[in-house]
């Protein structure tokens, strides 16, 4: 069994540990055939049990996001990550963030760095959405409408919100969100967020992205 066989029958550029057993079963000690490719860097130790193929073997680009509910889950997608990635904020994000269900957790991987923010199992599902980048893969993210809630709840908590000029300079100028952007929002998302986290800043988000519109 050559590497490339395995790519083929794989379907994805993610493996994890119990596919490559299964495709190396007829293998006495299929952990060294293992140990071999990673030596030769045509498989990459994400983290235990998870894994992606070489450059010389990949036929796609691996996915940072599904390899982010991978590492570490039940997970989602949000916050900073979400928001460059869906076009909301010009910056690059190197880091992907995610909001999590079980305790806060940050894992450095030769991929990159990934975080994950705790969310009460209550406020985490609301806004979750399920992402199909191609036929055979998919991975879950937070909507935009709670990516930039998730934002402003988790890690913009000392951001005092309390009137709709307030929300207007810090999306426009301190994120600075794109303004065609916050008109495609959807008023029923952002209520049905914010009566979940109960948080006024929230609400304020609302009003103002229903009068932006």
């Amino acid at each position: 069994m050559n590497i490339e066989t395995v790519r083929k029958l794989a379907g994805s550029e993610e493996i994890d540990y119990q596919f490559l057993l299964s495709v190396l079963s007829e293998y006495s000690y299929p952990r060294d055939k293992i140990t071999e490719w990673l030596k030769s860097g045509d498989l990459v130790r994400v983290k235990k049990g998870l894994y992606i193929f070489g450059q010389r073997v990949a036929m796609v680009p691996y996915s940072h996001e599904i390899l982010a509910n991978l590492i570490y889950g039940p997970s989602a997608v949000s916050l900073q990550y979400a928001l460059a990635y869906y076009g909301l904020i010009p910056e690059r994000v190197i880091t992907v963030t995610s909001i999590t269900n079980k305790r806060n957790k940050s894992f450095s991987t030769p991929v990159g760095g990934f975080t994950y923010h705790y969310l009460s199992p209550i406020k985490y599902p609301v806004g979750i959405e399920l992402m199909r980048p191609s036929k055979n893969n998919h991975f879950l993210m937070a909507s935009p409408e709670k990516a930039l809630c998730d934002h402003i709840y988790l890690t913009d908590k000392s951001i005092k919100l309390d009137d709709l000029e307030a929300v207007n300079a810090y999306l426009l100028y301190d994120l600075r969100i794109d303004e065609g952007a916050l008109r495609s929002f959807k008023i029923s998302k952002l209520s049905a967020i914010s009566k979940i986290y109960k948080d006024t800043r929230l609400d304020l988000l609302t009003k103002f992205i229903k009068r932006w519109k």
